[in-house]
């Protein structure tokens, strides 16, 4: 089983991310994925920067692969989505169909979790495309992925969403901009105040959703590293951590040690309590509303009471 470092979906300065990447370079992944998947107005990073970045990586041992935007809205969307298709040198991430199409038939690429495969025949269609791997989607339960398991195409790799603030909507508007009467098209940039989402709560000031930009989050942490024994049975082949802007490299170090069997999944949970920016959910692998927790107790899962 393999560790991936999904693509960050937050907005971050020039000098947190050229740190960030400095520090997941002697991270314990073995795959990161790099490339702005949320907005395409977010430009501190260029396609070159991110390839100066791919490029540091693969030297550190790591195998890269470029993700695309999961909205294309633009002309100028299209032609960096082109020249990432036509990279050359590094796997792709698609996250629409459009990239799928311009990578069909020429490169391997990974299926992104918003393609929306949900059964044998569609994910038998990307593969005879030319995907050698798909990340399923984050609400999809382990009871659905098991037949699609034991169906799945020869040679393709299952990759699970496993740590991070869900990815659960997106949106052509702005919640960032409109949160502060802002046009989408002239905002200053707010995205940067809110390096990990802007958590909106109920009125009785529980955490329900996060906003970040035109895609809306879970504001609880989906964390499924006590389900550790469940994703080797399945046969799951890499797990994804979604970056955080803290903590993120404690967070690889322990997954590598409970993947690894140096510590056991109850005892990695509760260390990352302090890690984490909010409480840890895993309901949709278990079927349930995606905010619940559950835990195993005399081999029963017992649903914890919303925090």
């Amino acid at each position: 089983m393999k560790l991936s470092l999904g693509p960050i979906l937050y907005y971050w300065t020039r000098e947190k991310l050229q740190a960030f990447y400095e520090e997941i370079a002697a991270a314990p992944v073995d795959i990161v994925y790099l490339g702005e998947t949320v907005c395409s107005r977010r430009h501190i990073m260029r396609l070159a920067d991110w390839l100066e970045l791919a490029n540091m990586l693969s030297g550190a041992g790591k195998k890269v692969v470029l993700s695309t935007l999961t909205l294309i809205e633009s002309e100028s969307d299209l032609k960096t989505l082109r020249r990432i298709a036509e990279n050359g040198n590094f796997a792709v991430e698609a996250n629409d169909m459009g990239a799928v199409h311009l990578l069909e038939g020429k490169v391997p690429f990974v299926a992104g979790p918003y393609l929306n495969i949900y059964n044998p025949q569609t994910l038998g269609m990307i593969a005879s495309l030319g995907a050698q791997r798909w990340v399923i989607p984050v609400e999809m339960s382990r009871e659905v992925l098991q037949p699609l398991q034991q169906s799945r195409p020869a040679g393709m790799e299952t990759e699970v969403f496993s740590y991070g603030r869900l990815p659960l909507a997106f949106s052509s508007r702005c919640f960032t901009a409109r949160f502060h009467n802002l046009p989408k098209d002239d905002c200053p940039f707010l995205c940067l105040d809110d390096p990990d989402g802007k958590t909106m709560r109920t009125r009785e000031g529980k955490p329900f959703l996060v906003i970040n930009g035109i895609q809306t989050q879970s504001a609880l942490v989906y964390n499924l590293i006590g389900e550790m024994d469940s994703l080797r049975d399945l046969g799951v082949d890499v797990l994804r951590i979604s970056p955080q802007y803290e903590h993120t490299a404690e967070i690889a170090g322990l997954f590598r040690s409970c993947m690894d069997r140096q510590i056991n999944p109850e005892h990695a949970l509760q260390q990352m309590g302090r890690l984490m920016p909010e409480a840890a959910c895993n309901g949709y692998w278990h079927g349930r509303a995606g905010l619940e927790q559950m835990v195993h107790a005399s081999e029963r899962s017992v649903a914890l009471a919303e925090r």
